[in-house]
């Protein structure tokens, strides 16, 4: 076990021991973190994680803690959280640039303020601008990775600034992953401010009207196949509704499970693996999943 001591030689931020981590997700589900660290500079980032590295520590960087199930065990490492020092927005020219910490919804509002388009259909994700860039988060036919240019990481222990075609964006994913990301600068196309607000608020509440938005989750469960809709193929097996402990595959959108009543990271594993099981049995398809699991050991899904 390392000491708070010796963490604070090479790191000025805040560190705590045993963080419990359920109140910094959405699903509110998860154990404890052995060391939850808020670094208060680019340095501090840089220490941490190769202080990480040195020690064979591993770590994890989380943003809003959405599209993430955390183990009922916690977290043996460090858990990197950047909201508080990497929370800044700014005009650079008629480049957006975005600490990775920023809520993606600020980020949004920020940019339609400043007469700039094309993300307001990223609005309703709840996720910071650092986690929606690692998985490439899209709504409405639109992509966080769309207007990138640059995007500043930790890489193995350095800093680097990485082009968009560097980053490795795909559908729902990307190459950010072994990284820590800390802004990214974004061209975007100029917009009426009326009218992009007006189309936020409409995608809001199609995203409102449609999702359990009202009830703790970690977003849409599986990646959609290929032309396929997975909420769609989930629904067509009679799979709404079906409870296993506290969770619950939505009665709003198939493609979502609910902590409807103190559920478990366990309730949530087994609920995802009846799911692939019932759709693999009836459609000959694998759903994949869209979500990141952290801190389990051994699972087979």
């Amino acid at each position: 076990m390392v000491s708070i001591s010796e963490i604070q030689k090479v790191f000025k931020g805040r560190i705590a021991l045993n963080e419990p981590l359920a109140r910094f997700t959405t699903f509110r589900i998860g154990g404890m973190a052995d060391y939850f660290v808020e670094p208060s500079d680019i340095d501090d980032v840089i220490n941490i994680v190769k202080y990480a590295n040195d020690k064979g520590i591993p770590y994890y960087v989380m943003g809003n803690g959405s599209n993430i199930l955390i183990s009922d065990e916690g977290i043996r490492g460090i858990v990197i959280n950047l909201e508080t020092s990497f929370n800044y927005l700014r005009m650079e020219g008629s480049k957006v640039v975005s600490g990775s910490g920023v809520k993606i919804a600020r980020f949004v509002d920020f940019c339609i303020q400043n007469d700039k388009a094309g993300i307001e259909m990223l609005a309703g994700i709840p996720a910071t601008v650092g986690g929606a860039l690692v998985m490439n988060a899209g709504a409405y036919g639109g992509e966080t990775a769309d207007h990138v240019t640059e995007v500043t990481v930790v890489k193995g222990g350095k800093l680097k600034i990485l082009a968009k075609e560097d980053c490795g964006f795909k559908y729902r994913n990307s190459e950010l992953k072994s990284t820590v990301i800390l802004e990214a600068k974004f061209e975007l196309p100029a917009g009426n401010k009326e009218e992009v607000s007006l189309r936020r608020k409409e995608l809001i509440l199609q995203r409102n009207a449609a999702q359990p938005v009202e009830v703790p989750n970690a977003g849409c469960v599986f990646k959609n196949p290929k032309d396929n809709k997975a909420a769609m193929l989930i629904d067509k097996c009679g799979l709404k509704g079906t409870k296993y402990g506290g969770a619950m595959v939505s009665t709003k959108h198939a493609n979502f499970i609910v902590n409807y009543d103190k559920a478990t990271a366990h309730d949530v594993i087994e609920l995802v693996k009846i799911i692939k099981q019932k759709v693999q049995a009836e459609t000959g398809i694998d759903l994949e999943m869209e979500w990141k699991l952290i801190g389990f050991e051994e699972v087979t899904i």
